[in-house]
């Protein structure tokens, strides 16, 4: 172990060697060095008998990809919530503490049964995926591991795609209780502008908060960056033109001049005001797709809605049986 230097500018500066694997750092005090000196020299003893990965724990690679991953991402900001979350009482079940290397897949199997007491097969798939995505990381970019213990642990089936269709009344009931009106004089009235433009366009709640008046060309949207990644060409119905043109003069830059975090907690509330339950934003979306389904064959309608599959028509497209009746009428 090689002993702290001073330097010129009056820090301490560590340099060591071992089993052929170097590593430096430089401290404000001599016992911060000899701290880190000590705990590094022994890490590195361990990593020339068993790798890198010789006495990380998950939390190291929930923390070192929530660090490193999760800011290249859209969602970075849900997802370092929940990467945060695994080592909460929450997921007490998880073994964060447990060294990497000694993970195995029936550790992540109690966890997820764990949660699947407290929580819906969604989440828990979602976690699961997420869960897989950092240990993948930590075997392929890291070399923490040589095996990823959630490839083998056996999911739970998919939860049944919602067909929550949003109904004139209750659209109606949404509108009142947010005060809905022209000129936009609150944000409770932009957030009924919102919902208004969703039902018209089938836009998702992150595009519609994100959008930027630059991004509006008279019959169209331009969506830059989407769920998927990719940028897509939104069409606007007469309605949504008149909807949008209304909103001039709410905001200079944003359309709705609203953060999502506003819209989800003001629909929220104006649902509860309305008497309604089981409505979410989203519903919007399935909505107008129900709609457009009636005008539009089912690749333009891949296309409006930026699927890329046409089966996901199939998960969003949900028209009732007295629909389809009327239409063989």
């Amino acid at each position: 172990m090689a002993a702290p230097k001073k330097t010129p500018q009056g820090t301490w500066r560590v340099q060591l060697e071992i089993n052929g694997q170097r590593d430096s750092g430089t401290f404000a005090t001599k016992r911060e060095a000899d701290d880190w000196n000590a705990r590094r020299s022994i890490e590195l003893k361990a990593e020339g008998k068993g790798g890198p990965g010789a006495g990380k724990t998950l939390r190291d690679a929930l923390r070192r990809y929530s660090d490193e991953e999760s800011p290249k991402k859209r969602g970075r900001h849900w997802e370092t919530i929940r990467l945060a979350a695994f080592e909460k009482e929450l997921h007490a079940a998880l073994p964060v503490k447990k060294r990497l290397q000694a993970i195995t897949t029936d550790d992540i199997s109690k966890w997820r049964d764990a949660r699947l007491t407290t929580t819906s097969r969604g989440s828990v798939l979602r976690d699961l995926g997420l869960l897989s995505a950092v240990l993948e990381t930590a075997r392929r970019e890291w070399k923490w591991i040589k095996v990823n213990p959630v490839r083998d642990v056996r999911k739970p089936t998919s939860p049944t795609h919602r067909d929550r269709i949003i109904r004139h009344d209750e659209a109606r009931k949404v509108l009142r209780a947010l005060g809905y009106g022209f000129p936009v004089r609150s944000v409770s009235g932009a957030v009924a502008a919102c919902f208004l433009t969703a039902l018209a366009t089938g836009m998702r709640a992150s595009e519609l908060t994100g959008l930027q008046w630059a991004q509006v060309k008279g019959d169209h949207v331009v969506l830059l960056v989407t769920k998927n990644g990719k940028r897509r060409d939104v069409p606007l119905t007469p309605v949504a033109q008149r909807l949008i043109a209304q909103m001039k003069d709410w905001d200079k830059d944003s359309v709705f001049g609203l953060k999502s975090t506003v819209l989800d907690a003001l629909f929220r509330r104006a649902r509860a005001k309305a008497g309604l339950k089981g409505l979410v934003f989203h519903d919007a979306r399935h909505t107008a797709a129900t709609a457009m389904a009636r005008k539009l064959d089912v690749l333009t309608l891949c296309k409006v809605f930026g699927w890329s599959n046409t089966k996901q028509a199939l998960t969003y497209f949900n028209p009732s049986a007295s629909d389809i009746a009327r239409r063989l009428a």
